[in-house]
């Protein structure tokens, strides 16, 4: 996150949908999971800053889905195109990143 995004992300909880395809509710979610009603609540409202892994493997394990059905991207985020040739093996973003830092020092 950036300041130029005003500290909000672009992930995307389909929770809420995921719940409702198979009828079921939080609570049935949070007793099949072991995760807790406000956690799962705040994850399919939108508002968790982060998920641990073993939450959203438990998650998918309960809804048999991927991490991917449960999170999305959302939006383009647009990285500065890379400049100049790189040598074989590096990438052009790396390449610029080195241009960027100048000549390296020697200190022998």
């Amino acid at each position: 996150m950036t300041s130029e995004d005003g500290g909000q992300h672009r992930v995307v909880s389909h929770l809420g949908t995921l719940l409702e395809d198979r009828g079921m509710t939080l609570v049935q979610l949070a007793a099949a999971s072991g995760i807790t009603v406000a956690n799962l609540s705040v994850l399919k409202n939108g508002r968790a800053r982060a998920i641990r892994f073993s939450t959203l493997t438990a998650i998918c394990d309960v809804l048999q889905c991927q991490p991917g059905d449960v999170l999305e991207v959302s939006g383009t985020h647009s990285a500065p195109p890379p400049t100049g040739d790189a040598p074989e093996g590096v990438s052009p973003r790396s390449a610029a990143a080195a241009r960027a830092r100048g000549p390296r020092r020697s200190w022998s």
